[in-house]
């Protein structure tokens, strides 16, 4: 099996590569980074490759794992829609024939509401905190007009685990002395990613034993979901953290949020308030999806949601 893997400098990229290297496929890896260790990518020969410039010259493959893109959800919303929508359609352009597997995010569902076991028709919306979720809702479009029926999308759900640089370091940063801060009730259920689940559907989509059955829309995320209380308690433990979950109303923290978004847009800062709307949003509720298309039609069997060993992360 012979793949490209986009945005391998990153988190999702680098896993996919070592997974796909572990399977004896033949990887090419491709990131904005200028050079990256050998062991990040399973040793798979690396090239940088902005994918909003020039085109290098590119190897025939079979398929391609697109995980490029920007996945912050504060900064100028031109470039995240050109790192996400430009950028995608460009690398399923860049290799014709081959099967494009596209890493999406289940943020393209709504966020005004809970997200309960929501099915794969239930996006995209026609309304979105910023310019993240929109961007990466268009981006599922895009994906599909560039590489029309050879496109498979997954939509993964807070990933988590090794290298995780998102889920993890938000949830560490809200921590304040013995309380760590959260929004809710705590009884919110939640579909959680590991990013060993999110690795083995983009194996499976990239070379499925179906290929007809392989194409379209699929939720990724662990077994079941979980209960957030018992995951933000699972994290404090496993790092040693002698805190508490503390949680607020949404009712209260999401005027602050809009004040701190408001503060530093008029500020003109770069850097994103430790508050924002998305943020305070996303667990605040039900967040959960239905995996059976990915389970029937992919042969997906993700495993647990588990933090052992979050201690080394």
């Amino acid at each position: 099996m012979r793949i490209a893997v986009t945005g391998a400098s990153g988190f999702v990229g680098g896993a996919v590569c070592r997974a796909a290297r572990a399977e004896g496929w033949e990887v090419h890896a491709f990131g904005r980074r200028a050079s990256v260790g050998a062991g990040h990518v399973g040793g798979a020969p690396y090239r940088a490759w902005d994918l909003l410039g020039e085109r290098p010259e590119l190897p025939e493959v079979d398929a391609v794992i697109h995980c490029a893109g920007s996945v912050t959800d504060w900064g100028p919303a031109r470039e995240i829609w050109a790192a996400n929508v430009t950028g995608t359609a460009n690398a399923a352009a860049a290799f014709p024939g081959a099967r494009f597997v596209h890493v999406s995010t289940a943020s393209v569902y709504d966020p005004f509401r809970p997200t309960v076991m929501a099915g794969e028709d239930e996006a995209p919306v026609g309304r979105y905190v910023n310019a993240y979720g929109a961007s990466k809702a268009a981006a599922e479009r895009a994906a599909m007009r560039a590489a029309p029926g050879r496109t498979v999308v997954l939509r993964p759900h807070a990933v988590y685990g090794p290298g995780d640089t998102t889920l993890l370091p938000r949830v560490l940063g809200a921590v304040r002395g013995r309380r760590l801060l959260a929004v809710g009730d705590g009884r919110q259920r939640v579909s959680l990613t590991s990013i060993g689940n999110l690795v083995r559907a983009c194996l499976l989509a990239a070379a499925p034993a179906d290929r007809h059955a392989g194409h379209g829309v699929f939720n990724v995320t662990d077994a079941e979901p979980v209960v957030l209380d018992d995951a933000l308690r699972s994290i404090l433990r496993e790092r040693g953290i002698d805190a508490e979950p503390y949680y607020l109303p949404l009712k209260l923290v999401e005027p602050l949020a809009v004040a701190a978004e408001t503060a530093f847009r008029l500020l003109g800062r770069a850097d994103p308030p430790r508050l924002t709307r998305y943020a305070a949003g996303h667990l605040a509720v039900e967040r959960t999806l239905d995996i059976t298309a990915a389970r029937e039609r992919l042969g997906y069997r993700p495993d647990a949601t588990s933090f052992a060993g979050a201690a080394a992360w």
